[in-house]
């Protein structure tokens, strides 16, 4: 047995090269073949580029068939042609001194005659040297490897993070002003994420972030300085470049069909839903520039609790969701059911070239923090009964994309807001010209908001990875009203480049036009330009 073994072997080392396991340092081009060998094949016919009728055909039928010597490559192929080593035959020479030891230990002992061990007691000798190094570099890499798993950060945590930076003005009086009180001002943001994975099919992620967008008060910066929520960027959150953990979220699967994501702070709508634009479009660091043109304001809302995912088929996906404000707060009109709240069902479908979806909220605001279109639309459609109203909200919204090539997608949404007030009482109204006049509230009054945007962008068109893209849209505004309505409509025109230098920077000029602000024909048209560089690792 070992007569043939070695002479079936000497065969493939003279002429026709085999795969085995080589050094990387000796061989770039067999490093780069063993990282995708494929695991011990039981039949030379596995191989589809060895015939019968190769003159070293029953050599390889011995090896891979009777003594298990022999790996091939994930197509299926042997490669008998490609060079070889003097490392990689030790290599693969001691892989079946191995094997010999197998037989001898499964009592084939009587198979194995003196001059055959003599043979292989010469071949030892004669590659003594490389198995030497072999194993040399084998207790090198065991050495390397404990040093790593006693050093390294986490066997299952992996940091992700994106840092913004973005210079921006914006031109026009201030809103019910009579001069221009925005200057240039170069701010940044930045979420590092730690990710891990306990199964395989499980995410936590915790957030670290800090910027400087916002006021020590938490109000954005541009929006003081315009007098409308309307010139807001996507990433215009946080002051003083404190570090906190803003967010924690847990997801899970118990089945192929179920998911769950929960998480006590910082979940939004769009941690446990999609918001059913193109990829990146609704990216903070890589897409649209607006807060407002990112995508619909129904799904900038958010807090602590938790939703299930449901894959009714491959296509149609059910979302339903309840995230409370503040849910770790334990006082009365707090926690995590007597407090404010929002509650989502969303059921998408996911085509070859694009998605729609139809979404429904519903949400309650205490006094003090009532904010029903998310800051991207009026003051008045933001609290239309003023923010010491308590408010309720129904909210319904259709949004979807289609993708017509490569190069060509377009994507829209809309919405329409019930909202209600739920006491009554004397309460400060927004008058649409950067002021508020005291006006009475009743329990039961009932507004109605709506809103919408339709974009088109352009993946890839002046270089891969870049996305220029046009927006138009409605930012939400008061159409009827039990106290008081929006005067006029606004518009939003929008227009950006984000040019990708690399795999992790892009630089994105951007540029909108806020016609009629605060749906308030009197107020100057407001202009909004920002260059954004966004730095993912």
């Amino acid at each position: 047995m070992i007569k043939i073994l070695v002479h079936s072997f000497f065969i493939l080392f003279f002429a026709v090269p085999a795969v085995w396991a080589a050094p990387p340092e000796n061989n770039s081009n067999a490093a780069d073949a063993n990282r995708n060998l494929e695991g011990q094949v039981n039949s030379v016919s596995q191989f589809s580029d060895i015939k019968p009728s190769d003159w070293a055909f029953q050599a390889l039928q011995s090896l891979v068939e009777r003594y298990g010597c022999i790996a091939g490559y994930p197509d299926a192929t042997y490669r008998g042609n490609r060079a070889l080593s003097r490392f990689e035959f030790a290599a693969g020479l001691n892989a079946c001194l191995d094997r010999v030891n197998e037989l001898i230990a499964a009592g084939t002992s009587d198979l194995v005659k003196k001059e055959d061990l003599v043979v292989l007691q010469k071949l030892q000798t004669e590659f003594g040297a490389e198995l030497t190094t072999l194993r040399g570099r084998v207790d090198t890499l065991e050495a390397h490897t404990a040093t790593l798993e006693k050093q390294q950060f986490s066997t299952t945590t992996k940091l992700n993070a994106q840092i913004i930076t973005a210079v921006s003005d914006t031109f026009g009086n201030r809103v019910g002003g009579e001069r221009d009180e925005s200057r240039i001002y170069f701010a940044n943001r930045g979420r590092l994420n730690f990710e891990s994975s306990f199964t395989g099919k499980d995410l936590l992620r915790v957030r670290l972030e800090f910027g400087n967008f916002a006021n020590s008060n938490g109000a954005s910066q541009i929006a003081a300085a315009t007098g409308t929520g309307m010139t807001r960027l996507n990433f215009d959150s946080d002051s003083n470049d404190t570090l906190f953990v803003p967010h924690i979220r847990y997801y899970f699967q118990v089945s192929d069909s179920l998911n769950f994501v929960v998480g006590p702070t910082g979940i939004g709508y769009t941690d446990i839903s999609t918001t059913v634009t193109p990829a990146t479009i609704a990216d903070d660091g890589n897409g649209v520039p607006s807060l407002f043109g990112s995508y619909s304001p129904l799904f900038r809302r958010g807090g602590g609790g938790g939703a299930a995912n449901w894959n009714i088929s491959k296509d149609f996906v059910l979302t339903l969701g309840y995230l409370a404000s503040s849910p770790n707060v334990p006082s009365a009109s707090s926690g995590l059911f007597d407090g404010g709240y929002n509650a989502l069902a969303h059921l998408a479908y996911y085509g070859k070239q694009g998605a729609i979806g139809v979404a429904y909220s519903h949400g309650y605001s205490p006094a003090g923090v009532v904010d029903i279109a998310a800051g991207t639309g009026s003051a008045l459609s933001n609290a239309p009964f003023g923010n010491n109203i308590a408010t309720s909200n129904n909210i319904v919204g259709a949004q979807g994309f289609y993708r017509f090539s490569p190069n060509f997608q377009i994507h829209g949404w809309g919405g329409y807001i019930w909202a209600n007030a739920k006491n009554s009482g004397l309460s400060d109204i927004s008058n649409g010209r950067g002021g508020t006049d005291s006006l009475f509230v009743n329990n039961g009054d009932n507004a109605n908001v709506w809103f919408g945007a339709i974009g088109m962008s352009f993946p890839d068109v002046g270089g891969r990875g870049n996305l220029p893209g046009i927006l138009f849209g409605i930012p939400p505004r008061v159409s009827n009203s039990d106290v008081r309505q929006d005067r006029d409509n606004a518009y939003h025109i929008e227009a950006f480049y984000r040019y990708r230098l690399n795999d992790n920077i892009s630089v994105t000029p951007g540029f909108w036009v806020i016609l009629n602000p605060e749906n308030d024909s009197r107020n100057d048209t407001q202009y909004v330009g920002v260059i954004r560089t966004t730095f993912d690792f």
